[in-house]
């Protein structure tokens, strides 16, 4: 008998109490949207100045590895559908001190990226709106999307899939006008549009070995937070039928909406002449003919922040009421009564906290002196990200070895050798961390908290 039909499963709530609210369309287009940040829409210029038309190897092979991670983490959560971490998996798997370590250091992370995201909401809009204070923007946008969390996990799925169609619908428009212009040998002021602006005088490195190997570190932030398409399928109705389906197709959303827009990019303007500090999609639209193309990019930027802010908060409220349960005699969390569902099956009042925490960022961005500590801070957390990542490997070979392994389950292939391998990787982006003046700093914040923190929580635990 197979683990779908020997183990019935809920409709309406799991384990925990929250309730199953998302439907299978609204996590297939979150799955889809969630690799699809605003690092594509703004930074893709920078990434292509630096190495040609050899991003796309970098691409191709950090979604291979981020890939193998989601392979790791669905092989878990298939086996324990109504965990809404996978933070829980270290603790279980690597002991508390760790779990302890990740817990903390995840909910921190997500603080200092939700920080961030409201930050260039603020941004975003203040290019329609240039004399509205920015701290009120960040304020207004997080009671929003606070309220959309805190209706029903129906609302909040809704509204991602909107968000998302935003972004995936901009992708392809830019693709089929790539393919308008190329069929059609489209004139531009640098050329006109063919494949040949990709294949001539490729190289592998053609600004050093150096300036390639820094692209991985700026790739593989791009696709940070891939593995929030598996906390939302545990609010689903089948979350064993929906986590397979949503994680087999990440593949296939690389290759179409990464490398699919990056070759439209390079096919229309050679990449020796796309812009570094300006987002390349605003150049080609212009080319087309759409005047309004920097108003619609900075739309759809803002639709992409405002939507990862979002799923911020989503994730946040869930991992700090997660956190709550698990230290029920934490004083703080105890008076804030932080472990509590609403009657609709929600973690309310850790979803508001979290907000308050991350509205902070709107009076930091008004005192310059603290804005540059802000900004170490978070170059910081991307470096502890990866430390959890690296973390999540090590437990998923913990329980390969363990009583609880599902061998029905959605297992991960060749996991003794590709489980390292992928380890391996995520030690490599750390190290190129410290190649870049912005980002060296943060690598060397991080390394403290990681030796410190994880130093601290495990003697907290030791026990």
């Amino acid at each position: 008998m197979s683990i779908q039909s020997s183990q019935k499963e809920k409709d309406s709530k799991s384990d925990n109490g929250m309730v199953r609210g998302l439907q299978n369309r609204h996590v297939q287009l979150i799955a889809i949207a969630g690799t699809i940040g605003t690092g594509l829409f703004l930074g893709a210029g920078r990434s292509l100045n630096l190495t040609g038309p050899s991003i796309i190897l970098v691409y191709l092979l950090t979604g291979v590895f981020m890939y193998l991670m989601m392979r790791a983490i669905g092989e878990m959560l298939y086996m324990d559908p109504d965990q809404h971490t996978f933070i829980n998996f270290i603790s279980n798997y690597l002991g508390k001190g760790w779990g302890y370590f990740s817990g903390w250091s995840y909910w921190l992370s997500l603080i200092f990226l939700g920080m961030a995201e409201i930050t260039a909401v603020s941004d975003f809009i203040q290019f329609w709106f240039p004399n509205w204070p920015a701290w009120q923007i960040q304020i207004i946008f997080l009671i929003l999307l606070s309220s959309v969390n805190l209706i029903a996990v129906k609302v909040f799925g809704e509204v991602e899939f909107w968000f998302g169609m935003i972004k995936i619908i901009t992708i392809l428009a830019l693709i089929a006008t790539s393919i308008f212009m190329l069929v059609t040998h489209f004139e531009t002021p640098v050329g006109h549009a063919s494949l040949s602006n990709i294949t001539t005088g490729f190289q592998l490195f053609p600004k050093g070995w150096v300036s390639f190997v820094m692209t991985f570190q700026m790739v593989f932030f791009a696709y940070q937070a891939i593995e929030f398409v598996g906390v939302t399928t545990s609010e689903t109705a089948n979350p064993r039928t929906v986590l397979p389906k949503a994680i087999k197709e990440i593949p296939i959303r690389i290759v179409v909406f990464y490398v699919g827009a990056l070759l439209a990019l390079m096919a229309i303007v050679p990449w020796q002449q796309l812009p570094e500090n300006k987002s390349p999609f605003v150049m080609v639209f212009n080319m087309a003919g759409i005047k309004w193309a920097a108003a619609f990019i900075n739309f759809v930027v803002l639709t992409a922040a405002a939507s990862s802010l979002n799923s911020t908060l989503y994730s946040t409220g869930r991992h700090l009421y997660q956190l709550a349960k698990e230290t029920p005699n934490n004083r703080v969390m105890k008076a804030l009564h932080l472990d509590r569902l609403s009657r609709l099956g929600i973690p309310s009042r850790a979803i508001i906290f979290s907000a308050i925490i991350v509205a902070i960022s709107a009076l930091i961005n008004v005192l310059p002196s603290v804005s540059d500590a802000f900004s170490l801070i978070t170059a910081s957390s991307s470096g502890v990200y990866i430390a959890i990542y690296i973390l999540t490997m090590l437990a998923h070979l913990k329980y390969r070895k363990s009583k609880d392994f599902l061998p029905e389950g959605f297992v991960m292939p060749a996991y003794k050798i590709l489980n390292p391998v992928t380890i391996l990787f995520f030690l490599f982006v750390f190290v190129c961390l410290f190649l870049q003046k912005s980002t060296v700093i943060g690598a060397i914040g991080a390394s403290i908290w990681i030796l410190l923190f994880g130093i601290y929580s495990n003697w907290k635990h030791k026990n």
